[in-house]
């Protein structure tokens, strides 16, 4: 799977909440070979502060524009950084890079909690015209920005936060056995906190229905060179997230 070293070039950047920002860039090689559940390293800075750059997924690709999207939270260094570059600014990406999402289903239902909705904004887009149905966590009303992003996308979607402020009290997982069993899908997509990720693997493990998830990791090279990102497979062997994921299918890791 190719990946490019390219200098994009900011063509918007939207403020979604008081934290959360999406960052469309021209990336035409990139946009050209993405795939959902990918990811992009990009160099936030020209410096050498900080020294690592930083990894995103993407959140959407337009090979015909030759744009891709992430959705970002402002949460240290590295993304306040990013959060002041403005439109026409270029920023160094490297990527697509890592596994992407098998997308060889009929009925699938996408379970994301938090920034971890970000790679399925992509994956929904290119599972349509299928029907897709989205289960939707996050902390609070505010942060609530997904909905409208996957509401063109999705025949539904179902909402939790942890305060109640918006859809039902509780996360992702409280929603999953019911809506299992009321719905026939042959493939959960998962990407969000690791209880959230160990949880839909004993529920999906129980209502016998597929599923791939998407590992959230501190990524350093992104290449699978300095294994600081490695997890455990269910055959005894170390995984390079970066590489050998970011997706992987549930039964293959141990969470």
């Amino acid at each position: 799977m190719s990946k490019q070293m390219e200098q994009a070039v900011v063509v918007r950047h939207l403020c979604l909440a008081s934290t959360i920002k999406m960052l469309t860039l021209r990336a035409p090689a990139i946009a050209q070979c993405a795939e959902p559940g990918q990811f992009i390293h990009i160099r936030v800075a020209d410096s050498y502060h900080p020294l690592l750059r930083r990894p995103f997924s993407i959140a959407d690709a337009d090979p015909q524009a030759g744009t891709i999207g992430i959705i970002y939270r402002i949460v240290g260094a590295g993304t306040e950084l990013l959060a002041k570059v403005k439109e026409g600014d270029q920023i160094n990406c490297l990527g697509p890079l890592g596994r992407a999402f098998e997308l060889s289903c009929h009925r699938p239902l996408l379970v994301g909690g938090g920034m971890g909705l970000a790679p399925l904004l992509f994956l929904a887009r290119r599972l349509c015209p299928r029907p897709v149905q989205v289960i939707s966590g996050g902390r609070n009303a505010e942060e609530m920005v997904w909905p409208a992003l996957f509401q063109p996308l999705c025949e539904n979607i179902a909402i939790t936060t942890d305060d109640g402020s918006i859809g039902l009290r509780g996360v992702t997982t409280d929603l999953l056995p019911q809506i299992l069993t009321d719905g026939r899908f042959d493939r959960i997509y998962a990407c969000g906190p690791r209880p959230m990720l160990i949880r839909v693997a004993e529920i999906t493990k129980k209502f016998k229905v597929s599923c791939q998830i998407s590992l959230e990791k501190h990524m350093a090279c992104g290449i699978g060179a300095c294994l600081a990102c490695t997890c455990s497979g269910t055959d005894g062997l170390r995984r390079k997230v970066c590489s050998d994921g970011p997706v992987f299918w549930a039964e293959e890791v141990l969470l």
